[in-house]
């Protein structure tokens, strides 16, 4: 992952033009028109070997003969010609190019591209693209028909037409960019990097992308999280349908994977994802008001009936609920209302309602409490001014600044005036009830997806895993050549990981059948074992309820013959015999992974049973999980509501349920051999839950290890032990998300100057927000090391090393804290020693801090420890010490 040199690409002091034309309509004289017009400050140099002018700007040949070596370089040309171009430009210490021509099919091109961009370190975007945008530069870099007006946006779009559709579609609305990106086919620069740059980028509020398909995964989430921590990132993906996945794919050259996969990777990545490109702007829009409902429940404030009506549709339509207004509130409204209201959520005032009435209602309704979010909506009339009614609702909701309040004003030329008085005041403004109600689900998503990144999972451990027992089976049966585990043997991974199973014995034939089931006791279920066949109810392999052994026999002859029938190329084993598990209440679930090939593993939840597939009803996760986000993939089934209890129907165990997705997760993480199973049906129940049948399909490891997971898992293999002067033995291992609590005791438990001097600031208070930003970090990305006191009661945290490696991995930035009453023990110069040492295996080149003046015993360690130190260019007051990790290596 890397942003090296896109300084170059985004505030560039000297650009070239390869290919640039005076031919009308060509894509060089598009690109030269743009580049001249767009205001930038520095030189732009064409070259043209056939021109000795371009727009009356003196052009060059070559590249060899531009007077000043340019940072960034546009590139125009014939695709063949392409490598020996980037080499030139990298030759004059040009450091990054846009690569607008496209015909890269030919095999071995693309990658002679970038071998000619390599040895420069020469960033390209493209092949196939646009161009570069970024209007507060005055670089249009862009074949595009207009340059944008600067703003506060950064939109990066895989497609160049949907690229120039939106800049049309904005130029009208006045909306402005920090930059706009189209990458192309991607062989360099990714929307991980772009994502990477844009989330420390001052000039951009929010990031809007156009995704047809994630090319490293890995890359994409790290960076995605980290810059949904840091602004909103709104995100449309193409290939929704079957149909479209397969056009994305052809359209990029990349494997699209399934659109639900993609839906759980931007949730997790705290990201929101909206439909259309209307869409995505009004999301925009809604998340800058900075409102932030904490649930789904809406008030509806209305002049119109109908238009109450078609909003509660929406609302209902999507998954939100319909606030329920108290009798003290109803009561509030009798008094303002006229006789005959609607005395219910949606509001009707009726549509001659003056704006002070708007104004006492809404503050009664926000003053209750009992919704997330109120709504108010005006139609216009002719009796009412829907302007005074405006001027009312700002007037109430500034009373109620942390009540989250939408507005709607139908109509266009009545309504325009006060949907601009409304939007000047900051409070978000919708012209229809199904916008105004998607908008307020929008936030919901955005809350929710956010509260994924900053929540704090209970403990994720698995409990007791016989790893070992479920290694032997996956190994036991590769080396019989077979890729589908049997039943039995599926059943006892489950159990080596803590997954309740029916008890299961196998039979050689119907005698035998008979004979265990009489031992097992009766009634039993019978299946036919055969490693060729998924679904065994399609070919007649199950029977239940069968009571004596001469049944069991019948039952088994009789399924062998169907099988041979149906299924005459199936290898049949013999039958399993279960006893027959006696649940009335309990609802038929299917849990399972697969492994997606964008995203790699997937842990998947839903309804179980043998209309599974037909239900379709399905929540999917990334993996690794824990049980915070095992639970939040339950909550988005349809049978969660079933699960939840209803009449006399108790709530399954949904902990339990949970506690299942993560034990599969794990199994995910121990054995790369896995990559397929189905536990259909998993019986869930107030008791808990039992897995009665299970498909395992395993294939010989390729090496990939963990960097199959597009988020890496807690990395328990840096797990090990600190020796401090005296002889005192602590724990050392990463830092987990639940370690929240025993962080903020450990800094809790300090001194404010020692918090002082490792924050840069007075810490009053330890928040939430802020102790969950440093326990969930990204492996990929960031390392903190925690010292624990196994000695002392509840473990509690020593001190933390922490570790932040910058996009290219070439240098880290490194953090430590002691808690106070520990220091002088030595375990402070431990922890850096130990991050040091996991800084050279990731072979980081430079480890750097800035250090406080007043900070001597930390400056006194770095140098202990070999930092060199110099003051800070900006502060005086400030040190910055560094070590070199490669010298001497």
């Amino acid at each position: 992952m890397s942003t090296r040199n896109f300084d170059a690409l985004f505030a560039p002091k000297a650009i070239a033009l390869i290919g640039a034309s005076d031919r009308p309509a060509s894509v060089g004289e598009v690109l030269a028109r743009n580049l001249f017009t767009a205001g930038f400050k520095g030189p732009v140099m064409p070259v043209n070997a056939q021109r000795t002018a371009v727009r009356s700007t003196a052009s060059y040949r070559t590249v060899a003969e531009l007077p000043v070596d340019p940072d960034l370089a546009v590139v125009a040309t014939a695709a063949p010609g392409v490598p020996r171009i980037i080499d030139e430009l990298g030759r004059r210490g040009c450091r990054a190019a846009v690569v607008i021509s496209a015909g890269f099919e030919e095999p071995g091109l693309r990658q002679a591209l970038l071998d000619a961009a390599r040895p420069h370190l020469l960033r390209v975007v493209g092949p196939n693209c646009m161009g570069l945008i970024s209007p507060h530069r005055g670089i249009n870099a862009s074949f595009a028909h207009l340059t944008p007006r600067a703003g506060d946006l950064a939109f990066v779009s895989q497609s160049a037409a949907i690229a120039t559709a939106v800049l049309d579609w904005a130029d009208v609305r006045e909306i402005g960019f920090s930059h706009v990106v189209s990458t192309g086919e991607m062989c360099d620069v990714d929307l991980g990097d772009l994502l990477d740059h844009l989330a420390v980028d001052a000039r951009t509020r929010a990031i809007l992308l156009y995704v047809e398909s994630i090319t490293n995964a890995r890359k994409f989430m790290s960076a995605a999280r980290i810059a949904a921590r840091a602004k909103p990132v709104v995100v449309i993906k193409a290939g929704r349908s079957e149909e479209g996945a397969r056009a994305a794919a052809s359209h990029t050259g990349a494997l699209a994977g399934a659109d639900a996969v993609y839906d759980a990777a931007f949730r997790r990545a705290g990201m929101l994802r909206v439909d259309t490109l209307r869409e995505l702007f009004e999301a925009v829009g809604t998340l800058a008001s900075g409102i932030r409902p904490a649930g789904d429940r809406l008030a509806i404030l209305t002049n119109s009936g109908g238009a109450g009506v078609l909003a509660a549709d929406a609302l209902s339509l999507h998954g939100g609920r319909l606030a329920r207004l108290s009798e003290e509130t109803l009561a509030r409204l009798d008094a303002v209302f006229p006789a005959g209201w609607s005395r219910a959520n949606p509001a009707d005032t009726r549509g001659d309602t003056p704006g002070g009435v708007y104004e006492e209602a809404l503050t009664a309704i926000l003053e209750d409490g009992g919704q997330d979010a109120v709504l108010v909506m005006n139609c216009p009339t002719a009796i009412a001014d829907g302007a005074d009614a405006a001027r009312a609702t700002i007037a109430a909701s500034a009373r109620f600044r942390r009540r989250p309040v939408l507005t709607c004003w139908l109509g266009e030329r009545a309504a325009r005036d006060s949907r601009r008085l409304i939007a000047a005041r900051g409070l978000p403004t919708y012209d229809t009830p199904d916008a105004s109600v998607r908008a307020f689900l929008q936030l919901v998503d955005y809350r929710r997806n956010q509260d994924l990144l900053m929540q704090t999972p209970a403990a994720s451990l698995v409990g007791d895993v016989d790893e070992a027992a479920g290694r032997a089976v996956i190994a036991d049966a590769l080396s019989r050549g077979r890729r589908v585990l049997t039943e039995p043997e599926a059943k006892t991974l489950l159990a080596a990981y803590g997954i309740p199973v029916v008890r299961t014995l196998t039979a050689a034939s119907p005698q035998e059948a008979g004979r265990i089931a009489a031992a097992i006791g009766f009634p039993v279920a019978l299946k036919i074992l055969s490693p060729d066949i998924s679904h065994k109810s399609d070919v007649g392999g199950v029977r239940l309820e069968l009571d004596t052994p001469e049944l069991v026999e019948e039952a088994a002859g009789q399924m062998l013959r169907l099988v041979a029938e149906r299924r005459p190329d199936a290898r049949v084993e013999g039958f399993t015999v279960q006893e027959m598990i006696r649940r009335p209440r309990a609802h038929e679930l299917i849990a399972g992974v697969s492994t997606d090939p964008v995203f790699g593993p997937v842990v998947i939840v839903g309804q179980g049973g043998v209309a599974a597939e037909i239900i379709a009803d399905r929540a999917v996760g990334l993996a690794p999980l824990n049980m915070s986000l095992a639970s939040e993939m339950i909550g988005r089934t349809r049978v969660s509501r079933l699960l939840a209890g209803y009449r006399d129907r108790p709530a399954a165990d949904l902990d339990a349920l949970a506690a299942t997705l993560v034990k599969l997760s794990q199994m995910l993480v121990d054995h790369e051999e896995i990559v397929e199973l189905d536990i259909n049906p998993l019986l869930a129940d107030e008791t808990g839950v039992i897995a009665l049948d299970a498909r395992v399909v395993v294939e010989p490891p390729k090496g990939a290890g963990r960097s199959r997971f597009a988020i890496q898992p807690y990395p328990d293999e840096l797990e090990g032990a600190l020796s401090l002067r005296g002889g005192r033995a602590l724990r050392l291992r990463p830092i987990r998300p639940e370690d929240e609590a025993a962080l903020i005791d450990m800094m809790e438990r300090s001194e404010p100057e020692d918090l002082r001097l490792r924050f840069f600031a007075a810490m009053n208070r330890i928040g939430h927000a802020f102790a969950a930003r440093l326990t969930q970090i990204d492996y990929s990305r960031e390392m903190a090391f925690v010292a624990q006191a196994p000695d002392e009661p509840g473990q509690p945290i020593l001190g933390v090393a922490r570790l932040i490696i910058e996009p290219d991995e070439e240098a880290a930035e490194f953090g430590i804290m002691v808690r106070s009453d520990q220091k002088g023990r030595g375990l402070g110069y431990a922890l850096m020693q130990a991050i040091l040492s996991y800084a050279r295996a990731r072979h980081v080149g430079r480890v750097y801090a800035e250090v406080l003046a007043e900070n001597r015993s930390m400056l006194r360690m770095a140098h202990d420890l070999g930092f060199t130190r110099r003051t800070h260019a900006d502060d005086p007051g400030l040190y910055h010490v560094e070590i070199d990790l490669r010298a001497g290596s």
